[in-house]
C-alpha cells in the first residue's frame, strides 16, 4: 500500500481543487477533508465547537478563525489523519489560519503544500460553465451535463447553474481569493513547503503531475 501523507491543497475557485484532492485521496489512502465536511461533521457529533459553530451558522453569520481551528484541531485527532495523514482542502484560506494550523500539526508537520497553478481566465470560463445539484452538490459543466436532461445521474436531483457561479459572484470571489488566500502562498513558499503544480489539462495529467512533486518532497 501507499504510504500516506499530509498535505494542503490551494488554489483558485475553480482550479480543480475538489476533483484532485478525491484522486488524491484514494491514491494515498486518507481522508479529504474539506472545509464544509469538517463543520458538518463537528454539528452532527455535537461537539463543544460544533454547537458553536450550528449557532453562528443559523444566524447568517461567518464562522470565526478561532471556532473554524478548534474544529480543524479535533478532526486531525482522529485516528485516521494520525496513522497516515489527511489532504485539507479550504483550510487554511488566510496567513493567520496557517499559523494556527502550524501550531497544531507541530508533532507531525505538514509534508507539502500544493498550489494548482490555473490562471484567472480558465477558471472565470469554467466556474462559468459549471452546474451542480442541488441535493447531493455533484459538480457537472454545460460540456459535460448529466445523462438525462439536467437532472443528476447519482440522485436525481435537479442540477443548475449556482448563484456563486454567475459572473458577477465569481468575480468578487476571485478577488477575495486573491486578497486574503493568495498570500499562503508566499507564507508556505517562505518556509519551503510550497509546489506549484500546473492544474491545466486532463485531470489525469494533472494528477500525475501532483502526484510526483509530492513523492518528490516525501523522499527527499
Amino acid at each position: 500500500m501507499t504510504s500516506g501523507a499530509r498535505l494542503v491543497v490551494l488554489g483558485r475557485q475553480g482550479a480543480g481543487k475538489g476533483t484532485q484532492c478525491v484522486r488524491l485521496s484514494r491514491h494515498y489512502v486518507i481522508p479529504h477533508i474539506a472545509t464544509g465536511d469538517m463543520l458538518r461533521a463537528a454539528v452532527r457529533a455535537g461537539t463543544e465547537l460544533g454547537r458553536r459553530a450550528k449557532q453562528i451558522m443559523d444566524d447568517g453569520d461567518l464562522v470565526p478563525d478561532e471556532v473554524m481551528v478548534g474544529i480543524v484541531d479535533e478532526r486531525l485527532e482522529r485516528g485516521d489523519t494520525t496513522h497516515r495523514g489527511y489532504i485539507l482542502d479550504g483550510f487554511p484560506r488566510t496567513v493567520a489560519q496557517a499559523e494556527a494550523l502550524a501550531a497544531i500539526t507541530e508533532a507531525r508537520p505538514l509534508d507539502v503544500v500544493i498550489d494548482l497553478d490555473v490562471p484567472t481566465e480558465v477558471v472565470l470560463a469554467r466556474l462559468a460553465s459549471r452546474r451542480a445539484c442541488v441535493d447531493c452538490g455533484t459538480n457537472y459543466s454545460t460540456s459535460s451535463p448529466p445523462r438525462y436532461g439536467w437532472r443528476c445521474d447519482n440522485c436525481g436531483g435537479e442540477v443548475v447553474q449556482r448563484d456563486d457561479d454567475k459572473p458577477e459572484a465569481i468575480k468578487h470571489r476571485l478577488a477575495a481569493y486573491e486578497a486574503k488566500t493568495a498570500p499562503l502562498i508566499e507564507w508556505y513558499k517562505d518556509r519551503d513547503l510550497l509546489e506549484v503544480v500546473d492544474g491545466q489539462g486532463d485531470p489525469d495529467e494533472v494528477t500525475q503531475r501532483v502526484v510526483v512533486a509530492i513523492d518528490a518532497r516525501r523522499l527527499a
